[in-house]
């Protein structure tokens, strides 16, 4: 059984992974302007917005999958992260984060 520090050590190391796999399919131009604090803070509060907005309560579809709507997703991380004073971020920049976000978590199920 795992301990607290065992399940947090992965925890981060998972959040790690998932940076650099967002990082690094990024275009140039958007490696360049988000810091990786910035895409820790982009992942925090992606996960956020599917804890709080209830979309992971959803039914799945017939291939198991739960629909989210991406453009919402980033739009919320934009507004958050404005609000927060982190920054002014273009929506679409962020929706490409969203999505590499969520391509990397399609990437855990599939390996």
């Amino acid at each position: 059984m795992a301990t607290l520090d065992d399940e947090l050590l992965q925890s981060a190391e998972e959040d790690a992974r998932a940076v650099e796999y967002i990082k690094t399919h990024l275009p140039q131009e958007l490696q360049e302007k988000f810091t990786e604090d910035n895409l820790y803070y982009f992942l925090d509060v992606i996960v956020e917005y599917y804890a709080e907005s209830g979309v992971l309560d959803a039914e799945p579809d017939s291939d198991g999958y739960i629909n989210i709507d991406e453009e919402t997703v980033a739009a919320y991380v934009t507004q958050k992260a404005r609000k927060e004073g982190i920054g002014e971020f273009d929506t679409d920049d962020i929706l490409l984060v969203v999505q590499n976000e969520m391509d990397f978590e399609e990437s855990l199920i599939s390996d």
